[in-house]
């Protein structure tokens, strides 16, 4: 249970930094940063969440940030940016 739910959190976190970049101008992590955290993804992990789960496996590119255009649910990845990481940086 502990690893899945340390996927979510890495899996919203990419997708919150994914977002800033990509749609806002706004790198919240250097590339490094965002590199390993990527890297960091696993697919094989099943977090309970079957839209995000299928959305990753079949979008999700550990090397790029454009697979966050076709986020199913780009209004809730905005209000965590807006809530929680604009202008922290």
């Amino acid at each position: 249970m502990a690893l899945h739910n340390q996927e979510i959190k890495n899996r919203i976190r990419l997708s919150v930094y994914a977002y800033a970049y990509e749609f806002m101008d706004d790198s919240l992590v250097g590339d490094a940063e965002f590199d390993r955290l990527s890297q960091e993804i696993d697919l094989t992990i099943i977090t309970g969440n079957e839209e995000m789960d299928s959305f990753f496996a079949r979008e999700f590119i550990a090397d790029s940030g454009m697979w966050i255009r076709r986020h199913p649910n780009l209004k809730r990845v905005n209000e965590l940016y807006e809530n929680f990481y604009r202008g922290k940086t």
